[in-house]
């Protein structure tokens, strides 16, 4: 677990931690996922985007999610 509390908080990408940072990254892949799927019904651009763009979207979003929980686990224990 030191090797997620290191990368957690030993990188710093500007004035935030990684941890921050990968947080941020996953909340805006979660919301841009959400957004994706509603819009589609107002928007015929966005309609030919197949499926398949936002169960990948969801699965990385997830996979980002987990380390973030992780990096902040790794803090605790």
């Amino acid at each position: 677990m030191s090797v997620f509390a290191d990368f957690a908080y030993g990188i710093y990408v500007g004035p935030l931690p990684m941890i921050a940072v990968v947080g941020f990254v996953t909340y805006t892949l979660f919301l841009t996922t959400a957004t994706l799927v509603s819009a589609k019904r107002w928007s015929a651009r966005l309609r030919r985007i197949p499926v398949r763009v936002h169960r990948w979207m969801a699965i990385v979003a997830l996979l980002l999610a987990t380390l973030h929980l992780l990096m902040g686990l790794s803090t605790y224990v």
